[in-house]
C-alpha cells in the first residue's frame, strides 16, 4: 500500500480549486434534479459500501477503516433524501392548506 505524501497548501491554490469546481457545478433549474441528484448518490453510496463489504469479507481489502466510512457515507445519504422527502411534503401541504 503507497501512502501519498502531504502537499503544500497555500491560500492563493485554494482559491483557484474553489473558483475551478464553482465554474464546473451548473446551477440546477428545480426540484426534479434535486431529487434526482440525492437520490443517484443514495445509490452511489450503497454500491460502495457493498462493493467495500464485498472486499473485506473476502480478504482483498488492505484498509479497513474505508468500509465503515463508506457506511457513515451511505447513512448519511439516506438521511438527506429523508429529510429531503419530508421538507417537500412539508410545503405540499402548506401549499394545500393556501387559501385563494
Amino acid at each position: 500500500m503507497f501512502i501519498e505524501p502531504m502537499k503544500k497548501w497555500e491560500l492563493s491554490s485554494l482559491a483557484a480549486d474553489a473558483k475551478q469546481q464553482n465554474s464546473t457545478v451548473v446551477p440546477s433549474g428545480g426540484f426534479e434534479d434535486i431529487f434526482k441528484n440525492a437520490v443517484q448518490n443514495v445509490v452511489d453510496t450503497d454500491k460502495a459500501l457493498v462493493e467495500g463489504e464485498y472486499l473485506l469479507s473476502t480478504g482483498q481489502i488492505e484498509d479497513a477503516h474505508t468500509v465503515p466510512i463508506a457506511a457513515a457515507k451511505a447513512q448519511l445519504s439516506l438521511e438527506l433524501l429523508i429529510q429531503l422527502r419530508n421538507k417537500a411534503l412539508e410545503s405540499y401541504n402548506e401549499l394545500m392548506r393556501i387559501n385563494l
